[in-house]
């Protein structure tokens, strides 16, 4: 159990069957009238943000996310499937859990998987990646003074636009949070 008076940015509990986080807290202590802590957290499972006062005795249960290291194997249909490393089980995971970076996620790559009470509700895919571009058009040696750049194709099958230099066949390190070309990979 832990109570309001605990909470810290980060820390997670339960309120309603929902597993909640704590994103920003503030104890009041007003001149007149009891103390409570101003408090806003979200839902991890939707991603919702509320902001609610506790008394900073009110009790919640403690809530335990677990985050396994998986690696991704292949997709079939809407089943994503990964191997569990240490028992190379294949768990199946439904694509609406997936995140958009996930179109930068190749076969054999790790993957963060989050679950509470056994429930998948999140995957968290590397933040940063290397991937060879498929297709683009070809480059042109010269414009460099300008931040021109061109749609290319990786071999994930995900567009991203990147600098007139990149050629087919290039191997490229890309922000999979932000989805943009960082820089040619070495």
């Amino acid at each position: 159990m832990i109570t309001a008076g605990d909470f810290r940015n980060g820390v997670t509990f339960e309120l309603d069957g929902q597993v909640m986080q704590v994103i920003e807290f503030q104890h009041v202590k007003p001149g007149k009238g009891a103390a409570f802590v101003r408090t806003k957290y979200r839902n991890v499972i939707t991603g919702a943000v509320i902001e609610t006062s506790f008394n900073p005795t009110a009790k919640f249960e403690n809530a335990y996310v677990e985050r396994r290291t998986m690696e991704y194997s292949y997709n079939d249909g809407n089943l994503y499937y990964f191997m569990n490393p240490e028992t190379y089980e294949l768990e199946p995971i439904d694509e609406s859990v997936m995140p958009d970076a996930f179109k930068f996620v190749k076969e054999n790559m790790e993957c963060t998987i989050c679950s509470f009470k056994g429930k998948v509700f999140a995957v968290e895919a590397p933040n940063f990646v290397e991937l060879e571009v498929a297709e683009t058009d070809p480059g042109f040696a010269g414009n460099t003074a300008t931040n021109v750049t061109k749609p290319a194709t990786l071999e994930t099958g995900a567009e991203i636009k990147v600098p007139l230099f990149i050629n087919p066949g290039d191997r490229i390190r890309i922000d999979t949070r932000t989805g943009e070309y960082l820089e040619r990979a070495k």
